[in-house]
């Protein structure tokens, strides 16, 4: 995969999820946003922390270096929705 295809999937996939949750926060205006909130933050933090790594120097095999990130990225934000799930859960039973 080239870095630019990379970045493009980075700027995509955590805009993506970042869209989702300002989403639920304004078809659910009377919820807390604060949950919400946080999990944006980290995956902002995920966004930052994935363009520092490809943008950094590869010496060696660089193909299994960005397969090895893209699949990084894949599970943690995986790990990010089911973070939104249960807020999303939580915030609906607590009505």
């Amino acid at each position: 995969m080239k870095l630019r295809t990379f970045k493009k999937h980075i700027d995509y996939l955590v805009g993506e999820f970042i869209d989702d949750c300002y989403l639920f926060t304004v078809v659910n205006p009377k919820r807390d946003p604060n949950q919400v909130y946080e999990v944006i933050e980290e995956a902002i933090d995920l966004f930052n922390d994935l363009k520092d790594k490809a943008n950094a120097k590869v010496a060696s095999d660089k193909r299994a270096y960005f397969r090895a990130l893209y699949k990084e990225m894949l599970e943690k934000l995986d790990a990010l929705y089911n973070k939104l799930s249960e807020v999303v859960a939580n915030s609906s039973s607590s009505k």
